[in-house]
């Protein structure tokens, strides 16, 4: 459970005790202030950036996203799931087939990528939810795997090799490198936010209290009347359409689809469950952490081959036997609190546990 916000009041100040609330209110401060001017510079980075930059800071707001994403279901819903890459994989065949094969306007296959993804999840929804723990996740790996064989057998999709996108579609977004790239970064930009926002209202509605139960304690939250099974199929039904829409994306990045690009396990789920183990599992600012730990790696070793994978598992290693919660949870405990509020503060004279505050809300 995420400790209130604000840090509560001592019951006797002492000159240590004042000094160190002023700078964790300082430092809580500083980092609101650097996530702002971090904003600002992913919104002006296309009036400055050249293709290169634009490229990369796309690819970090699709990690970012996937990240996202992934800590929803597991963080917070308890769908442990290996199995997130099948819905960026339905995503950009999705989009492939409604603009080049039946000639739609890219924008609208797009939209049209992520709601064929929440369609598929419906039938995935109520056959692996009769799975639990071990078995759901083997259970979602085994159906992204039988979507990546069923997508190399389809007719007109290049079969096993895959398919390029036609030059008239690239050309949707841009006719030169530059302004394509500048695009898709703007509607992946666009997406995170959405992103964002929306994991910011859901977990700060009563659905959202139900979601911090069951991150806390499932049984718990079960026997407090919190209908588990709605709010599971709640955050699936909510994710496939993001994951689809990355795969789009991912396929505009890449101007091409193939079965094992457009589900690789590796990339769309492998990868993200490092930068989320990471960053810290249960909150907005986890992945953050952990995708740009991922990003300043790959940079940093871009020419050392695969060094920076080593480096990244050993980090996950030494993370998780130093703090199960990650880095953010360790500097969280610190701060008293997270930089983007998800928690309720309780009423004057409630309990000052935050379980017993949070069971107490749920169960009135």
């Amino acid at each position: 459970m995420h400790e209130p916000d604000e840090l509560p009041p001592a019951t006797v100040k002492t000159p240590g005790s004042v000094d160190r609330a002023t700078s964790v209110r300082m430092l809580r401060s500083s980092l609101r202030g650097l996530l702002v001017l971090s904003l600002v510079g992913l919104l002006v980075a296309p009036m400055i950036a050249d293709a290169n930059v634009l490229k990369t800071l796309t690819e970090f707001l699709t990690v970012l996203v996937l990240a996202w994403m992934w800590n929803l279901l597991v963080g917070y819903a308890n769908i442990v799931t290996i199995g997130q890459h099948a819905f960026v994989g339905v995503g950009g065949y999705a989009f492939y087939g409604f603009s080049a094969a039946a000639g739609w306007h890219p924008a609208a296959s797009l939209a049209m990528a992520a709601g064929v993804s929440l369609l598929i999840a419906v039938p995935v929804l109520s056959i692996v939810f009769r799975l639990r723990d071990t078995y759901l996740a083997v259970g979602t790996w085994v159906t992204a795997e039988v979507l990546m064989l069923f997508a190399g057998k389809l007719p007109g999709f290049g079969g096993g090799a895959g398919v390029s996108l036609p030059t008239h579609v690239a050309q949707a977004f841009g006719s030169g490198m530059l302004e394509r790239y500048r695009n898709i970064y703007l509607i992946t930009l666009a997406t995170a936010l959405v992103a964002l926002v929306g994991m910011v209202v859901l977990l700060r509605s009563l659905a959202g209290l139900g979601l911090a139960a069951m991150r806390d304690n499932e049984e718990a939250a079960d026997a407090c009347g919190v209908n588990t099974k709605r709010l599971r199929a709640l955050c699936f039904l909510c994710v496939a359409p993001f994951l689809g829409l990355m795969g789009a994306l991912v396929a505009l990045q890449k101007l091409s689809i193939s079965p094992t690009s457009s589900f690789s396990i590796t990339d769309w789920t492998v990868f993200i469950v490092f930068v989320v183990v990471i960053g810290g599992i249960g909150s907005l600012e986890g992945p953050i952490v952990g995708a740009l730990v991922y990003f300043v790696l790959r940079e940093a070793f871009a020419t050392q081959g695969t060094w920076h994978l080593i480096c990244l598992g050993g980090i996950a290693i030494i993370v998780l036997l130093w703090d199960a919660n990650g880095l953010w949870g360790a500097m969280r405990r610190w701060l008293g609190g997270d930089l983007i509020p998800l928690t309720h503060t309780p009423e004057r004279g409630a309990p000052t546990d935050p379980v017993l505050s949070l069971t107490t809300t749920i169960c009135k």
